[in-house]
């Protein structure tokens, strides 16, 4: 990878190999999450929905404002479609993104012997650089949803994304 091993602050200077795999772990898993993140924050902001209505009250997913005011204000979803949300990452996180048969190749391979999309046909050589092209795209989409994030509530226009 491009950073390489950075520890800048010795925080695994005393850690094994299982507290580095825990961290790289949750570093994939986040990044997983932020990259999602920013593509909707994105795609949303861009006028694009899912089509139809989010409740049987008549709801549009569109009705609903983007970014933090989808969860807090006046116009947020309700409490029982947050609590829906919340309970459905919960279940991703205890029962799907996991390495369930214990056949996982490395830290955060959840294909659980079930999904391939070729990878298994890839060298050693390019499944270490597509993993860290992962890892380098989650870092980066860690820091760009944090940044709409903090633009959102500093308020103006940003280019492509515009009006926060």
């Amino acid at each position: 990878p491009p950073l390489g091993f950075f520890d800048p602050l010795g925080l695994l200077d005393e850690a094994g190999q299982a507290r580095f795999d825990r961290l790289r772990y949750v570093e994939i898993k986040h990044g997983r999450i932020c990259q999602l993140a920013f593509l909707g924050n994105i795609i949303t902001r861009a006028g694009i929905h899912l089509p139809g209505n989010i409740d049987t009250a008549g709801d549009s997913f569109d009705s609903y404002p983007n970014g933090f005011g989808a969860l807090f204000g006046p116009d947020a979803i309700p409490q029982d479609g947050r609590l829906q949300i919340l309970f459905f990452i919960g279940f991703l996180e205890l029962f799907v993104m996991k390495d369930v048969t214990g056949q996982g190749e490395f830290v955060g391979d959840f294909r659980n012997g079930f999904i391939d999309f070729g990878w298994d046909k890839f060298d050693e050589e390019t499944k270490l650089k597509k993993r860290a092209i992962e890892l380098n795209n989650g870092r980066a989409a860690m820091m760009g949803i944090l940044g709409l994030m903090v633009h959102e509530k500093l308020g103006g226009e940003l280019p492509i994304v515009g009006p926060m």
